[in-house]
This record gives C-alpha cells, sequence and structure tokens, in this order.
C-alpha cells in the first residue's frame, strides 16, 4: 500500500525516524542542542533537514554564536527544514523510492 502525501502525517514521520535511527538526531534539533556541539553535529543536522530525513522545530532556536535558528512553521512550505518537506521524504523511504 503506497502512503500519499495526505497520509502520512507527524506521527507515522515520527515513527519513521524511530525505525531509521534519525530520532536522536529530530530530539537534538528540537531541543537545539545540534546547534550548540561541535560542527559534525550541526552538519549532520543540516543534512537531515535539506533531505527532509528531520524537520525544525515549531519555536525558533538560538545556535552557538547567538544566530537565530528559525521555526519550521516561518518557512516557505516545501523548503528545507519544513513539515512539508519531511512528509515528502519519508513518503519516498515509505513507498521504497529511497532507501535508507
Amino acid at each position: 500500500m503506497y502512503i500519499t502525501h495526505e497520509t502520512m502525517n507527524y506521527q507515522r514521520i515520527k515513527t519513521l525516524q524511530k525505525d531509521y535511527g534519525y530520532d536522536e538526531l529530530q530530539e537534538m534539533i528540537n531541543s537545539g542542542d545540534a546547534w550548540k556541539m561541535e560542527g559534525s553535529y550541526g552538519r549532520a543536522a543540516s543534512e537531515a533537514l535539506s533531505s527532509g530525513a528531520c524537520m525544525l522545530p515549531k519555536e525558533f532556536k538560538i545556535d552557538y554564536y547567538g544566530n537565530r535558528v528559525p521555526s519550521r512553521d516561518v518557512l516557505k512550505p516545501g523548503t528545507k527544514g519544513t513539515y512539508q518537506n519531511s512528509k515528502r521524504f519519508w513518503e519516498q523511504v515509505y513507498n521504497g523510492f529511497i532507501e535508507l
């Protein structure tokens, strides 16, 4: 059974993140810790946001340098870090178009 954009939801994304090992990185992004640790964590978070494996939280965060990291709701829908980008990514994983 294929999952469509309408049937992929936040809870299903969270389950898939856990199944594929992205849940800890997502939690680091949600808490803001990904932006306060050594560079490899920030780079991994940025790559996961770009792909759609993770999404930004609903509230902004401050990085190590005092810069504001935006919330997912202030970004253009479907772009890096948004819920829509994650929906698209996890649909493709679930439907077998992306292999992790």
